[in-house]
């Protein structure tokens, strides 16, 4: 048998390599490992909060919340005389789980017309830009974990006309978005410095 390709073994490493960055982090409730682990990402979400102002540990705890870091996460199916596993209840996918139709205005209104939902580069960019739009509409503030997250579960309007007040588990998983991006807060201020020594060496 002869020698395997330069292309067939190119394309089993580009495969590999995906596969490294698609996997969620083997530690997700911490942001120190989280950015040990996936390096790029730091710089990912750094660049959205320069942008947009939406900090970095806001940004993590909605991701957090939405996908658990998995860029592939999708609402369950719904089922059909209770077993039968049928539609889904939206178009919600990927880190953020954007809709479709939340996923295209943020397309139109940044240019940014290569946006995908799985690259987590394009999620954090869109967490920060929705953030900044609830700030402008709705003066929440973006440092606000909390009711930036009932603004973007409920949307706008919804938050506008509170619907999340009849949503007593929505104000729970918001209350744990809050907790969760505290924490992240507090541990990134123990290795700030250190991811900010190799951001620059990073070439992803």
């Amino acid at each position: 048998m002869g020698k395997p390709s330069l292309v067939f073994v190119t394309v089993l490493l580009g495969i590999s390599l995906l596969g490294c960055t698609t996997k969620p982090p083997r530690v997700i409730d911490n942001s120190c490992e989280i950015f040990y682990e996936k390096k790029g990402w730091y710089k990912n979400t750094k660049r959205s909060f320069k942008r947009w102002g939406v900090p970095i540990h806001v940004q993590l705890a909605i991701i957090h919340q939405e996908s658990k870091f998995r860029y592939k996460a999708k609402p369950p199916r719904q089922k059909l005389l209770w077993f039968i596993p049928w539609f889904r209840p939206s178009s919600a996918y990927g880190y953020a789980q954007a809709l479709d139709e939340t996923w295209e205005w943020y397309i139109k209104k940044t240019g940014n017309w290569g946006a995908d939902r799985y690259d987590f580069g394009d999620v954090s960019d869109f967490i920060g830009w929705y953030g900044d739009i609830s700030y402008q509409k709705l003066g929440i503030s973006k440092w606000d974990a909390y009711n930036q997250y009932l603004a973007y579960h409920e949307g706008h309007g919804g938050f506008k006309r509170k619907t999340y007040l009849k949503k007593p588990w929505l104000i729970k998983v918001a209350r744990k978005v809050e907790a969760n991006a505290d924490r992240y807060s507090k541990q990134l201020s123990g290795c700030r410095s250190e991811l900010e020594k190799g951001w620059s060496f990073w070439p992803f």
